[in-house]
């Protein structure tokens, strides 16, 4: 746009350059805008007292802009600028310089001098100019007034789409995802399933797997072995070491139907199904050097456990060792707001409600309040109950009473 009001010649900086404003405008907000800086431009040259028929070409361009997008309605005699090309032009000599003099309807309006009439011209061109450049800016929210507004909205959706860490599942947990009302917060929940270990979040394909579809048998379980074999056999959910039964043709369905969820369907990945007989024993002794090795710093997960989607993630309350990377890792894993409770006995600083490095460092929790205590098995039911993170050993010290 910007190139045509600069490149092609003319002598009336207030007239042509609208009728292309008002052909390019895609927007009422666009052309109010243009209408504007023609309406710029007759104060331009208002300010020099040289009034001329330049004006009924600014007016009849206004039209044009605002008849685009049916905003504006003027009289009828100043819609056709052709009416003007026929006035009666006529030059005389005043004090030796060349005036030039327009008639309108017969009478005299004014006149200016050839300097007069460049810097009008440059003023125009530069009033255009400005107020093309401020209307590209508001169409596309720019503006700095406009720094709360739709863009803002647009930057916080893209940070709210950046993808959850993986995650761990339990057996329990898994099955908390099927697609029903929560009866806590009233909302629907995200459907989940898991294939040969892998858990996907199949929420867009609702109408399939959740309340009501033909599959939602699958919501919130293990069905590998269910989808290889086109099969709804209860023996069959919940069943990882399934899949690694089938035989090679229902292997190589199992596999299509992996690729279908992650390529096609392009269902996210949440992280992997753990089943219960490849969890630690919730019976072995933990010592105070083991369960520091799995602070959330560690990314890569260990050799030794096999089939996890995250590096464990240990936390010690009372004498149980929660595995906390089941769910919690935004919260306990690297540069989260708990990872100073990650790989510590953290008993008397979940009692006290503190942060305080020297609670959690001292592990003892003899000298507190009954009351103190109370919070402290709360922490733990929580942990266990509500968030299902599993124990994973013990301390090797008497529960907290």
């Amino acid at each position: 746009m910007l190139l045509l009001l600069l490149t092609t010649p003319t002598k009336n900086p207030s007239g042509w350059q609208v009728y292309y404003c008002a052909v390019v405008a895609s927007s009422h907000h666009a052309a109010l805008l243009f209408c504007v800086g023609v309406l710029a431009s007759l104060c331009f040259d208002g300010c020099f007292s040289c009034r001329s028929r330049q004006k009924y070409h600014a007016i009849d361009c206004m039209h044009l802009a605002s008849s685009c997008c049916g905003i504006i309605n003027l009289p009828e005699e100043h819609h056709t600028a052709a009416k003007h090309q026929n006035d009666i032009i006529t030059r005389r000599q005043r004090d030796g310089e060349m005036v030039r003099w327009h008639h309108w309807r017969g009478r005299i309006i004014g006149g200016c001098d050839r300097s007069r009439r460049a810097e009008i011209i440059l003023g125009g061109y530069l009033a255009l100019i400005i107020v093309t450049a401020v209307g590209w800016l508001w169409i596309n929210e720019s503006l700095p007034f406009q720094a709360n507004g739709a863009s803002k909205q647009i930057e916080e959706e893209e940070e709210e789409e950046v993808p959850d860490p993986p995650r761990n599942f339990t057996i329990t947990q898994l099955r908390h995802f099927d697609g029903t009302v929560d009866q806590r917060t009233d909302e629907k929940k995200p459907v989940y399933l898991s294939v040969n270990g892998t858990v996907f979040d199949v929420s867009n394909g609702r109408d399939f797997y959740g309340p009501g579809g033909p599959y939602e048998v699958f919501a919130g379980r293990e069905c590998g072995a269910a989808l290889a074999t086109m099969s709804f056999d209860e023996k069959l959910l919940d069943d990882v070491s399934a899949c690694e039964k089938l035989g090679v043709g229902d292997r190589n369905e199992l596999q299509n139907w992996m690729e279908k969820f992650e390529h096609y369907r392009c269902y996210p990945i949440k992280g992997k199904l753990v089943p219960d007989d490849k969890l630690p024993s919730p019976d072995r002794i933990i010592t105070m050097e083991e369960l520091g090795k799995y602070d959330g710093n560690v990314q890569e997960v260990p050799e030794e456990f096999v089939g996890y989607g995250a590096a464990p993630i240990y936390v010690g309350a009372g004498n149980k060792v929660f595995d906390v990377s089941f769910g919690g890792v935004p919260m306990y894993g690297k540069d989260g707001p708990y990872q100073k409770f990650a790989g510590k006995d953290v008993s008397r600083a979940l009692a006290l409600m503190s942060f305080d490095p020297a609670d959690l460092e001292n592990t003892d929790v003899s000298d507190l309040e009954e009351t103190k205590i109370k919070v402290l098995n709360d922490w733990i039911n929580t942990f266990e109950t509500k968030k299902g993170y599993p124990v994973v050993g013990k301390l090797g010290k008497e529960d907290a009473e």
